[in-house]
């Protein structure tokens, strides 16, 4: 029987992290407009995809259990990161998936109630009304239920499937937060990318990731047949509900993070910065890419 080296040891624990190293672990925002940006991904070895809402995706990403996160923006000021290049989750314009709902007049409104699943949502929310009141109202954390939620606000906040499936809309006032911030800056606005440490995303890795996205734009009408909201229940083969989530994902949601889309992230967090719900305003650094 031959016995094991020291050397021998210290090579298979090598040999054992290589191979680990090549399973890249993605936090993926469980809602529609993710979809086209992992679209195949799934049936590829090389990625390790776990689902959830944003802000626990980012939570997952700062404590170290994802090499890479679909994360909330404002998180990217929290951690020392890099974004992949050309990709985001964005809109120049109405989002129709991040509304403030409200009775009333928005002036009046005193309490807002909070989508506990966003975290970037609430920190353009609470800008665009320090500057649209002049003031700050009292805000609450809830469960994204807008009817629970205004049985004690005058406000709701809810972001992805919530706000684009909510089947009242129509009978509400509403703010679209991407809208309002066009708006008031002229400028897109970025909700989320995916972000992580240097290292372990390679150029490979961020040509993979952007094929995805070419893939699943190309695949729309098939992302939008087959999605289930909510992350529950059978596919709905209702036409109507496949016409809205193809023309969320081909029209509303843009995924190309270029310089118009870089300004607009600056802006942000230069305006969240000023009234304090961010530490610094973070330089944009990207992931190498071939």
């Amino acid at each position: 029987m031959v016995s094991a080296t020291a050397t021998d040891v210290a090579g298979a624990g090598r040999d054992v992290a290589s191979t680990a190293r090549k399973t890249l672990r993605l936090g993926v925002v469980s809602y529609l407009n993710a979809a086209p940006l992992v679209y195949g991904l799934e049936r590829d070895p090389r990625y390790r995809l776990s689902l959830d809402v944003p802000s626990v995706v980012a939570d997952q990403l700062h404590r170290g259990e994802l090499d890479l996160g679909m994360i909330p923006a404002i998180e990217y000021a929290g951690g020392d990161y890099a974004l992949v290049p050309g990709l985001a989750i964005g809109s120049r314009g109405p989002v129709r998936s991040v509304n403030l709902y409200y009775k009333g007049s928005l002036p009046n409104i005193r309490r807002v109630a909070l989508d506990v699943s966003s975290r970037t949502s609430v920190a353009l929310l609470k800008v665009l009304l320090r500057e649209r009141l002049g003031r700050d109202p009292e805000y609450v954390t809830l469960a994204p239920s807008v009817p629970a939620m205004l049985e004690v606000a005058d406000a709701a906040l809810v972001i992805g499937d919530q706000a684009l499936y909510f089947a009242r809309a129509a009978e509400m006032e509403r703010l679209d937060l991407g809208a309002e911030w066009q708006r008031s800056t002229g400028l897109p606005f970025v909700f989320a990318f995916w972000a992580g440490p240097l290292g372990p995303v390679t150029p490979a890795d961020v040509a993979r990731l952007q094929r995805a996205l070419r893939e699943g734009l190309a695949g729309a009408h098939e992302i939008a047949v087959g999605y289930v909201p909510n992350g529950g229940g059978a596919a709905s083969a209702d036409p109507e509900r496949v016409r809205v989530n193809e023309l969320y994902l081909t029209s509303t949601i843009v995924y190309s993070f270029g310089e118009a889309e870089a300004s607009g992230l600056r802006e942000f967090y230069r305006r969240a910065h000023a009234i304090g719900l961010i530490p610094r305003v973070p330089e944009l650094q990207f992931h190498a890419h071939s």
